[in-house]
């Protein structure tokens, strides 16, 4: 066979090609974290930790639970703490009130670096939040900070 029959066959012999080989490679791809319903398949790989990246976990393997984000004694009353290695700021507008947003601008992305005077402040372009709900009070910011939810137990704060 020659002529446009044979070049569409081989374009589609290619294609066809192409597509078995990105299945079968999609297929050895497993998820980080799950055995994908295979029996005896450990959740997590050897030796490593469950903890998302970023997230520390508690170490031990005593069950305690998630380690704290911070002590309630190093949020300053009426301002707050950045933690950039989580990218999560925890705000006290008042006494005993708790709050987390994330610490990533809605404007561009950059990590907000300052809470004072009500508001939580992006250093790239003046964007402010609010400290107590995470919403807009200054542009060009149009979208609120994420609320990230935490407990207090005792004087940790904790991530839920």
């Amino acid at each position: 066979m020659t002529g446009p029959d044979m070049r569409s066959s081989s374009r589609r012999a290619v294609l066809a090609g192409t597509c078995a080989a990105c299945i079968a490679s999609l297929a050895g791809c497993a998820r980080y974290g799950t055995n994908n319903g295979l029996a005896g398949a450990p959740a997590t790989p050897a030796g490593g930790s469950s903890s998302p990246a970023g997230v520390p976990s508690s170490g031990g393997g005593s069950g305690s639970g998630p380690a704290a984000l911070a002590k309630t004694t190093d949020i300053p009353v009426g301002g707050g703490k950045i933690l950039t290695a989580q990218k999560i700021v925890i705000t006290q507008p008042t006494a005993g009130a708790f709050h987390a947003f994330t610490a990533i601008c809605t404007h561009q992305g950059c990590i907000v670096d300052q809470v004072g005077g009500g508001t939580i402040d992006c250093p790239c372009h003046g964007s402010k939040y609010s400290a107590v709900n995470g919403s807009v009070v200054n542009g060009p910011a149009t979208l609120p900070l994420a609320a990230v939810k935490i407990t207090v137990q005792g004087t940790s704060i904790i991530q839920a």
